[in-house]
């Protein structure tokens, strides 16, 4: 019985720090949050355009790449 009490315990505590991470955003604060430097991938093409190129050197296959690069290793 102690077990339980302990496992109800925890999903309260488990329940109540999740819940602490919701806030209301000002909306003066908003600009800050929609800035180009705020995104998981500020610079999407730069960062494909890499991907592909880095995938043609290394002869690697990968998602932008439709086959095998050179395969001379030089980057």
């Amino acid at each position: 019985m102690k077990v339980t009490h302990f496992i109800v315990l925890f999903a309260i505590l488990l329940s109540v720090s999740g819940l602490s991470g919701c806030v209301q955003v000002a909306a003066w604060e908003r600009g800050n949050l929609a800035k180009p430097q705020m995104a998981l991938e500020p610079t999407p093409l730069q960062s494909a355009i890499q991907a592909h190129v880095y995938g043609s050197r290394e002869a690697a296959a990968s998602i932008n790449s439709s086959g095998g690069g050179g395969g001379c290793g030089c980057f």
